[in-house]
């Protein structure tokens, strides 16, 4: 039963509640005006200038990106505005920028909310700009997709408020974003480089109704989405993710939930933990988990050194592995550039996120892109694999790079093709642990997790 102390305080609790939906949003409008007072260009040779309400950044030709920075820092906030570019030109809005002279000689760099006039059509989307690139992309996002419109004006707003990080393009839910790396920063205006050809009519950029919110901007945020949650915590599970049913596969600090692939244990040598990250310094052996996976979503960071080897198998055969082979379909990590394993298999299926040795990786994202999105040796980079019933993807840095059925008769004829066509049943078990190989290279690992679909 309530007693009568306690209800005052409920009444209160709901007064405050409704007060803070029903309340008027304090904006502040921050449109830069006649002058740019409290702003100032850097990086590129672009022109901004304020027109009829209208601030236009004007390409110039050159090979770096232009930004108009805010002096103001911000924390906690939400910002929307209007945007129409030329279908030929890239920009964005960044939130939490930064520019530090000890940081790539002052480059501009963070978090930056896309505007993607490009057939791909990722604009919401969450790129790290000069640092990790894509953080959340639209590859999964149809929705959003649709929802911009080339050649007219789009209306985005995005909340950053703790280390979350939200966006929407013309009311449709984006991308939704946990980070930790910037808490505040400035604000800034992109005009993308573009080749000197096409910069030489100088294509524009048009943003209008700039406003932002910094006064307690939480009791403003927009309801909960359906959207999926992409973490960035290292070995940390975000609210969202953990709701989705993501597990750590990986504690950060133990070889718990591990052991190599001769032993119960995990390997007393060869691989290193430190720092929340997995060493593997070469002579180790390969490890697995310590139980098996049907249908899943895994994803996990990646450092590779340079001309390093290495690979995450999954549908590991049980019966090899107690023979001591670690036989399982692949998705193989190689730095391309100077590993020889690159040039060899068949049309480039032994590249970086290539199914090893049968399927080569392709940007089937951004088909009219077709390179890959690699950080270099010495970056960290995301790897993912999506595995239901037969279907399976692999996924490199938010792109999709490889898709195919198991069992179907276009992947035994690859498989016939390949190192494994000796091999009973390849990739067609119905479960199996998951694998991180020793290669005898040094490879870093950290934030693995899995969800079961």
């Amino acid at each position: 039963m309530l007693t009568m102390a306690v209800l005052p305080l409920m009444v209160q609790a709901s007064v405050s509640a409704a007060t803070a939906r029903t309340a008027q949003p304090p904006w502040r409008d921050v449109t830069p005006r006649s002058g740019l007072a409290g702003w100032h260009a850097t990086g590129g040779n672009a022109t901004y200038a304020f027109e009829n309400g209208e601030l236009i950044g004007r390409a110039e030709p050159g090979k770096t990106n232009s930004w108009l920075v805010s002096d103001a820092q911000y924390g906690d906030f939400i910002v929307e505005f209007d945007a129409k570019t030329d279908p030929a030109l890239n920009s964005g809005m960044m939130i939490r920028g930064q520019s530090r002279p000890d940081y790539r000689n002052g480059v501009v760099h963070g978090y930056q909310a896309e505007i993607d006039p490009s057939p791909r059509a990722w604009s919401g989307g969450m790129y790290d700009e000069q640092r990790r690139q894509w953080l959340y992309t639209l590859g999964r996002n149809e929705a959003a997709r649709k929802a911009f419109r080339s050649g007219d004006w789009n209306h985005y707003r995005v909340e950053a408020i703790g280390n979350r990080l939200r966006t929407w393009i013309n009311g449709v839910p984006a991308t939704d974003t946990v980070d930790d790396t910037d808490a505040r920063g400035f604000i800034a205006f992109q005009v993308h480089a573009i080749p000197d050809a096409d910069a030489a009519r100088h294509p524009e950029v048009r943003f209008r109704n700039v406003r932002v919110i910094t006064d307690a901007p939480a009791r403003f945020a927009m309801p909960a989405t359906a959207l999926p949650q992409q973490g960035w915590l290292s070995n940390r599970l975000s609210t969202g993710e953990q709701r989705a049913g993501w597990k750590l596969l990986w504690d950060g600090r133990t070889g718990t939930g591990w052991r190599g692939i001769k032993g119960a244990g995990f390997p007393a040598s060869g691989w290193r933990i430190a720092d929340g990250v997995l060493h593997d310094e070469g002579g180790g052996g390969d490890i697995i988990t310590t139980r098996d996976y049907r249908d899943f979503e895994l994803s996990l960071d990646f450092k590779l050194t340079p001309g390093a080897n290495s690979g995450i198998k999954y549908f590991v055969d049980a019966g090899l592995l107690k023979k001591g082979e670690a036989i399982g379909l692949e998705y193989q990590l190689l730095d391309d550039d100077r590993h020889p394993d690159a040039k060899m298999g068949r049309d480039g299926n032994r590249t970086l996120g290539s199914l090893y040795d049968l399927i080569a990786a392709k940007n089937l994202s951004d088909p009219a892109s077709p390179g890959k999105r690699i950080n270099p040796p010495g970056d960290w980079n995301r790897a993912v694999i999506v595995a239901r019933g037969n279907h399976v993807e692999h996924w490199l840095n938010g792109f999709k790079m490889v898709e195919y059925d198991r069992g179907s008769p276009a992947f035994r004829a690859l498989v016939a093709q390949s190192k494994f066509a000796g091999v009973p049943g390849f990739g067609e078990g119905r479960q199996g642990p998951i694998l991180l190989q020793d290669h005898g290279d040094r490879v870093e690992f950290r934030s693995i997790k899995l969800r079961e679909l």
